[in-house]
């Protein structure tokens, strides 16, 4: 009969333990911050409007990176094309071939209202 206790609780033991660890893990994941939707060639980054959040969604481009970007264009006004990026430091050539058709310089969406009055 001991034995039978002793196994018992062990199992409840078990099961409850388990269940508060998939609780656990449930919240940790509930916690964790979206993964960032990345940039696609049917959805390109448009150069001159994104945000420096928008921008690292661009393989290779982190916080620092995306930040230069915006200030060059801050700085030097739109990008009038896509290879002024690789004036930006830290995007070379085989980075700038790699970003190529993930990004635009369309103009933005100021400009175009009043280019159509």
């Amino acid at each position: 009969m001991r034995r039978l206790m002793f196994v018992t609780g062990m199992l409840v033991a078990a099961l409850v333990s388990g269940g508060i660890s998939a609780l656990a893990q449930s919240e940790k994941a509930a916690a964790a911050p979206k993964a960032r939707t990345t940039a696609t060639a049917s959805a390109p980054v448009n150069l001159n409007a994104a945000s420096v959040a928008q921008l690292q969604t661009l393989p290779g481009v982190g916080a620092s990176t995306a930040q230069r970007i915006v200030e060059h264009r801050q700085k030097n006004g739109p990008f009038k094309k896509i290879e002024e990026l690789m004036n930006i430091k830290g995007i070379g050539e085989k980075s700038f071939l790699k970003l190529k058709p993930l990004i635009t310089v369309a103009a933005e969406k100021a400009d175009r209202a009043g280019e159509q009055k």
